[in-house]
């Protein structure tokens, strides 16, 4: 039985969707049991209630939950977004269900508007589980678990719950940056058509401190955008007027996640076309009919000026000089087509081509202003390579800055302007400190052989959270992860790839809908903030036992521990509340 569910999960895709849905979808079917006798005991009618948002609760089970007039008590700074989670379900089913927001009444008659709140009904995406390792090639989707899970929090302005099903509800609190201190209270009333069903009372705690506008965040937020996905999704020519609007919900939304890197592709295929979509080359590589070569930038200056308009303007990271394949595509005038140069560093024809893009590239940047925000940038590359590769950028242009996402190596880490690790990965405190008093960058990342944390479709929710925080542990200024949104086929039902595991290669989704995952990031960016910010005033003030406080919130997250089995969503709400009382 196990194995012809399998079976269903991974035929039905290809049997439901012909093209790639963007305002209205349908949901795979599930096929997990359903418990009647569980769901006949329930009241008739719509049920609503507050719930945790560390669970993931599943379509046709009846949650764990009891309605309740209870107000859901939420607290954060000035300038935080805060979540909150509500559940709806139902035996008998429930068309037409809107839900309403009120404003939210404070102290004095201070107000945090109702447009400030906004509720999305989060809908069920397929995945499957880490088994042995979440990396590696899985063409055959029935060896690995697959269910449904909640994570896409959709833009509908109502939803109709089919009988015996469940419709979780993502909320999130805007507070504003000028909110006066002290209890504010609302709620959130559910309507079926005409008819109020429910309403769920709920405050918001409003602290004392200010949390900054996130382009004034100090965390380095590094999550790579696949452009190339957006245009075949909507269905848009590459880079025309219609391609730049379909992502501009999508990057936005980067932006206003503090998001300060470009990810740029100067050659085709970096990482050998491991996406779906995969990443083509945004500069035009030709060898003129003499045997020279000429580079053309209007794709990469497009794509920037494009990102930079949205307010991610800190820094571009162009990849890769070492990518997966060693070849390289150019158009050759001499044979008037396409031709690929397989090479390495420290080959001559490698170090020709090379040292004459970086040439004019170097030139380039510099007459558009962007040389200094701009790495050259390589990830998981052996030492040898590397150290090629930095002679070679050096004497095409001493001062490019250089970006590594891989293994720490002691001899080219002063190099490495950009240096991100793998979890697992240490660079030495006095290392970091020095690095940030040079104005480098240091972070970690995390990927597919990470089981926890991370932020596959099937990880705990507050794992992304967590996120955040342990960066706050390790000392290092942020976090980079490998795909924003390089988007399977049917990304919004179905998350599984053909290799790694389920929701790996993307943590948004068209639309642009959120995800129950990127917001939790969000959150934990936060929380990572509110360190430095509280760190930076208890040093100037002398408060070491704010300080002590600090450290022992901080060390509480502890990687082998949490691949142990420690929970993640019990450290994360015990750090934000420890946060919100100091």
């Amino acid at each position: 039985m196990k194995r012809l569910l399998f079976l269903l999960w991974a035929v039905v895709p290809a049997l439901l969707f012909a093209q790639y849905p963007l305002e209205t979808y349908t949901e795979l079917p599930d096929f997990t049991p359903i418990d009647r006798a569980a769901w006949d005991r329930q009241p008739e009618g719509l049920l609503a209630a507050w719930a945790s948002v560390d669970v993931r609760y599943p379509k046709n089970g009846v949650p764990d939950v009891r309605p309740s007039r209870k107000a859901l008590a939420l607290s954060g700074w000035k300038g935080e977004k805060l979540n909150a989670q509500l559940v709806l379900w139902s035996k008998d089913g429930q068309a037409d269900i809107r839900l309403e927001a009120s404003d939210l009444q404070g102290p004095g008659g201070a107000v945090i508007p109702s447009e400030r709140v906004e509720t999305h009904f989060v809908r069920y995406v397929m995945t499957d589980e880490f088994g042995q390792s979440g990396c590696g090639h899985r063409p055959d989707k029935t060896q690995f678990d697959s269910l449904l899970v909640a994570d896409v929090l959709d833009f509908a302005d109502s939803f109709r719950l089919e009988a015996r099903t469940v419709c979780p509800v993502w909320m999130t609190v805007k507070v504003p940056q000028d909110a006066a201190q002290g209890v504010y209270k609302g709620t959130v009333r559910v309507w079926c058509g005409d008819t109020e069903q429910a309403g769920l009372p709920f405050s918001v705690q409003v602290g004392r401190r200010t949390l900054p506008e996130p382009s004034e965040w100090s965390f380095h937020l590094d999550l790579w955008q696949n452009p190339y996905a957006v245009a075949r999704y909507y269905g848009t020519p590459l880079w025309s007027e219609a391609h730049f609007e379909a992502m501009r919900p999508l990057m936005k939304a980067l932006a206003d996640a503090g998001q300060k890197v470009i990810t740029a592709s100067i050659m085709h295929k970096p990482w050998n076309g491991q996406t779906y979509d995969y990443f083509d080359s945004m500069i035009t590589w030709m060898k003129k009919y003499d045997g020279t070569w000429e580079f053309r930038y209007d794709v990469f200056d497009a794509w920037v000026e494009f990102m930079m308009s949205l307010g991610i303007d800190r820094q571009i990271n162009c990849y890769s000089m070492v990518p997966w394949s060693l070849s390289f595509r150019y158009f050759d005038q001499k044979t008037n087509r396409m031709q690929v140069l397989h090479s390495q560093p420290g080959e001559k024809e490698y170090d020709e081509v090379w040292t004459a893009l970086l040439t004019d590239f170097a030139r380039h940047l510099k007459e558009k202003g962007w040389f200094d925000k701009t790495c050259i940038a390589m990830d998981e590359r052996p030492l040898p390579a590397m150290k090629q590769v930095l002679s070679l950028i050096r004497r095409a242009d001493k001062d490019f800055k250089l970006s590594l996402a891989g293994l720490y190596y002691e001899e080219i880490e002063p190099d490495m302007y950009d240096y991100c690790l793998s979890p697992d990965q240490h660079m030495p405190l006095s290392v970091i400190e020095r690095r940030r008093a040079e104005q480098k960058v240091s972070t970690y990342y995390t990927c597919c052989t990470d089981s926890r944390p991370n932020t596959f479709t099937f990880s705990p929710p507050a794992e992304a959270a967590w996120i955040g925080l342990y960066a706050a542990r390790l000392h290092m200024d942020g976090y980079l992860r490998w795909a924003y949104n390089s988007w399977v086929e049917y990304p919004l039902q179905d998350s599984r790839f053909i290799t790694w595991a389920g929701g790996d290669t993307y943590l948004v989704y068209p639309g642009f809908r959120s995800s129950i995952r990127f917001e939790r990031l969000i959150e934990g960016i936060q929380q990572y903030e509110k360190v430095a910010l509280l760190r930076a005033e208890f040093e100037k003030n002398g408060n070491r036992a704010g300080l002590k406080k600090l450290d022992r919130l901080v060390e509480s997250f502890d990687l082998e521990k949490l691949k142990a089995g420690a929970e993640a969503g019990s450290a994360v709400r015990r750090a934000e509340e420890q946060l919100n009382r100091l």
